[in-house]
């Protein structure tokens, strides 16, 4: 999704559905996998209330994952906004907490009336609020619909009390989430990616823009992992993503190992690995080709000529497309 001041462009990937003709009908169906994927490797609970009424026909996917996150968090705020204990300091009549021995003996040493106190205050504006609150400026000024303007100053006004902080200072690393914030965790995954944080790509410059972009090859290989980890729970095969790390050739001169491999994913049972497998976002080809058009080697992965003897390496375990 790439949008402007005055356009929105939507990319949308391809899935065949087969059987269905209307293009209003299968960018429903795109739209509706996509999110599908977004939620299961962002761990978000979709109920099928909003499932069947985030405007899948009518929307672009941005309006779509806008109008998620803004309900969401909605009805969080319902129960209630999440509050922590913070250092804080104020010069007051009396004392609260404990006394700031060196600013009261330095700056109020000629005006005893004033405390320089220190104290623990219980407030919300910490990292978690700053974050929800930078994420419904964000997408409340990239928003072209109706209702999700109407929801993001509804959320504006709630987080008004809120110190504002601009998304690359957001302090992300002093985000605690706890069992007394939990429920919280799945709103920080979509304002993540709302945010940039996770699969988007966002061009720098003056002008005023938004864009979210996944690659979808990363997208595939993460959400296959989850499922595949769903599915063999129990089994006593253990999942592993971007595994390996051994070796395929060795120079026979020196030594030295080459091109370490890095499997998308490995499924392993008590240390010995069973399965290997290579996932690609990619339409197979029934046309007759052997190789259903899948590249054997991509340019990146090719071997080149050396002068050097090399000896290859190989395990006994299966390797499978998905």
């Amino acid at each position: 999704m790439i949008a402007a001041e005055d356009c929105a462009l939507e990319i949308l990937p391809k899935i065949d559905f087969a059987g269905v003709s209307d293009s209003g009908a299968v960018n429903k169906q795109i739209r509706t996998q996509l999110v599908h994927m977004l939620a299961v490797v962002l761990d978000l609970d979709i109920d099928a209330g909003n499932i069947t009424n985030l405007g899948w026909q009518r929307e672009n996917i941005l309006e779509i994952l806008i109008r998620l996150f803004a309900r969401k968090l909605a009805d969080l705020v319902r129960q209630g906004m999440p509050r922590r204990y913070i250092d804080s300091e104020e010069d007051l009549p009396s004392l609260r907490g404990r006394l700031n021995v060196t600013r009261q003996f330095t700056t109020f040493a000629a005006t005893p009336q004033k405390l320089a106190c220190q104290f623990d205050a219980l407030s919300p504006d910490i990292a978690l609020n700053q974050i929800m609150k930078a994420a419904v400026r964000r997408l409340a000024s990239v928003s072209a619909s109706t209702e999700n303007q109407r929801l993001l100053r509804e959320l504006a006004f709630v987080y008004a009390d809120i110190s504002p902080v601009p998304v690359p200072a957001l302090r992300w690393a002093e985000l605690v989430l706890d069992r007394t914030n939990s429920r919280w965790r799945e709103l920080v995954s979509l304002a993540k990616l709302l945010l940039g944080d996770r699969f988007q790509t966002t061009s720098a410059g003056s002008g005023r823009g938004f864009s979210l972009l996944f690659e979808m090859n990363t997208l595939f290989e993460e959400y296959v992992a989850r499922m595949l980890k769903r599915a063999l729970n129990g089994s006593g095969l253990n999942v592993h993503a971007q595994g390996g790390g051994l070796y395929c050739l060795q120079d026979i001169s020196t030594g030295a190992q080459r091109f370490l491999t890095r499997p998308d994913l490995l499924l392993r049972e008590n240390g010995s690995t069973e399965l290997i497998i290579d996932t690609k976002w990619k339409l197979l080809s029934l046309s007759g080709r052997d190789n259903l058009e899948i590249s054997t080697c991509s340019d990146d992965d090719q071997i080149t000529s050396t002068s050097s003897p090399v000896v290859i390496n190989t395990s006994n375990a299966r390797t499978a497309p998905v």
